[in-house]
């Protein structure tokens, strides 16, 4: 899972989160509280910019003082996960389609936050670049 560090600042009449890591994500509202809700939709928000312009998505930096963790839908951390791979081992979508024996429209689908996509395509899409998607439990 990826997650992020955002610092919740007080601002006039109201607060507003930043993420170190993502400056793409920013907002605000009157609660501190409802903020820190509107966070978790700010970051999803952001990474549609590094899908639309094929940028890695920056790995998460451990939280300072002062900062909470935000963290990213496991949907939405599969599909950076996914994303990164393939910038990584510099495959396109068309690509991977190919690798797939499939169409690049479901690839594109693939790498499309907004899109709801089963696990085990996006397993499936890892291992076709020499990835392999692991999943663990951690107490919270």
């Amino acid at each position: 899972m990826h997650i992020y560090p955002a610092r919740i600042v007080k601002d006039d009449g109201g607060y507003i989160a930043r993420f170190r890591d993502v400056p793409e994500a920013v907002t605000g509202a009157t609660t501190r509280e409802e903020t820190i809700d509107l966070a978790r939709d700010a970051l999803v928000t952001a990474m549609d910019f590094y899908f639309e312009d094929r940028r890695q998505v920056p790995p998460p930096s451990a939280a300072q003082r002062g900062e909470i963790g935000i963290e990213l839908p496991p949907s939405v951390s599969a599909k950076v996960l996914l994303l990164n791979a393939m910038i990584a081992a510099r495959i396109t979508p068309a690509e991977l389609a190919r690798r797939l024996g499939t169409s690049p429209q479901v690839v594109t689908r693939l790498v499309d936050i907004q899109h709801p996509t089963k696990i085990d395509a996006v397993a499936t899409a890892l291992a076709a670049i020499g990835s392999r998607l692991t999943l663990n439990v951690e107490a919270l």
